[in-house]
């Protein structure tokens, strides 16, 4: 195809969700004619290298950022981890530069990496964060990331523009100078009719070590749960494993991942989801219209923002980690459950932003190993 552009697709590397919402704009891609790259590090790049085995991937350099043992600490410890993020940034600036010359890449899609950009060809930025909450610091952490996204050719964000939304005041701004485009809820689900098997479906994602404290909690809560539970640890491993295990009243099946086809399986087969509150999975349950439960990661105001804001609409309810017990999820039959928004996405239409010619350059030998 004359047109085929070759884009790099670069999610940043923070729990799976960034990962996973780019799947659906890779497979655009593909269904458009054009040739995607992968790029990115740790779960994140295993998952999509699981996903699309035959499409190159590079390792770009980490963040290295682990959240805080305690929430309280959220802030402090991303403070005190700026100068790795910094660095990493510095580092894969230089990656994206070598990879922009030696495959010809046309165009460069970020999801979040804010050091994923080249002057060479047009950039566009993927974020649902256009204010970033961080408490009293609010407005400065949302006027330096604004402030990153405006060297980017397009800000894609991935909800509706007008109301009802789901982002709120995260994806909507009152007067911005940033050409957003609203591409609607990404997600790579479809809903589908199924006969329930599972009672209840435990999602778990996100950094460590919150990840790991929040599957001991509930591992010890549900216990007593009675009927059938499918516990997915969105633990990223070389082989799938499973674990049957008997309770009082009822069954649990641990998985520690899967892949997009037997997620979307499952989460259709199951009665309602108990999770992190996470965009991404807010997006993905609204594609399902999904009852839900939201724990949000300790200190995380993003997360925790979704989850006040759904609660109050009625549609989830939530409880901080530390307060779950199995009775909270009694709450969930009191609430409407999320709603999917009918919004068509012109892939056509956003990959045009890619037609600009770039500056040339002599291939050469990769030194990048895929």
């Amino acid at each position: 195809m004359t047109n085929s552009k070759r884009i790099l697709v670069a999610p940043l590397n923070w729990g799976l969700g960034h990962a996973t919402r780019c799947i659906p704009i890779i497979n655009a891609l593909l269904e458009n004619g054009h040739q995607p790259y992968i790029a990115s590090d740790g779960v994140a790049l295993k998952l999509l290298q699981k996903e699309f085995p035959e499409i190159p991937s590079f390792k770009l350099s980490s963040y290295k950022i682990k959240y805080a043992e305690k929430g309280k600490n959220f802030k402090i410890k991303m403070i005190w981890d700026s100068p790795k993020v910094l660095k990493a940034m510095s580092k894969e600036k230089k990656e994206v530069k070598k990879l922009v010359k030696e495959y010809q890449l046309d165009g460069i899609i970020s999801d979040n990496r804010l050091g994923v950009y080249s002057k060479k060809v047009p950039c566009v930025f993927i974020t649902h964060q256009l204010n970033v909450l961080s408490g009293n610091t609010t407005w400065f952490s949302s006027k330096m990331h604004q402030r990153i996204i405006k060297k980017f050719a397009a800000c894609w964000v991935p909800d509706v523009k007008g109301k009802p939304n789901l982002t709120g005041k995260l994806g909507h701004l009152k007067k911005s100078k940033l050409n957003i485009k609203y591409l609607g809820p990404l997600s790579r689900f479809e809903k589908n009719k199924t006969t329930i098997t599972h009672n209840l479906l435990v999602l778990l994602s996100g950094p460590e070590p919150q990840r790991s404290f929040l599957e001991e909690h509930l591992l010890k809560e549900l216990q007593s749960f009675a009927g059938n539970i499918l516990f997915i640890k969105g633990k990223i491993e070389s082989k799938q494993t499973k674990e049957h295990l008997k309770l009082k009243n009822g069954s649990i099946t641990l998985i520690n991942f899967m892949q997009s086809k037997e997620l979307e399986n499952a989460l259709n087969s199951s009665e309602y989801i108990l999770c992190r509150s996470g965009y991404t999975t807010v997006m993905d349950l609204a594609k399902l219209e999904k009852k839900a439960f939201f724990i949000p990661t300790p200190g995380q105001y993003e997360q925790e923002y979704l989850a006040k804001r759904l609660e109050k609409q009625g549609l989830v309810p939530y409880c901080k980690q530390d307060d779950f017990t199995l009775d909270k999820l009694k709450e969930v039959h009191k609430f409407d459950g999320l709603t999917k928004f009918e919004d068509v996405i012109n892939y056509a239409s956003l990959f045009s932003t890619f037609s600009k010619v770039k500056e040339n350059s002599e291939p050469t030998s990769s030194s990048l190993s895929t």
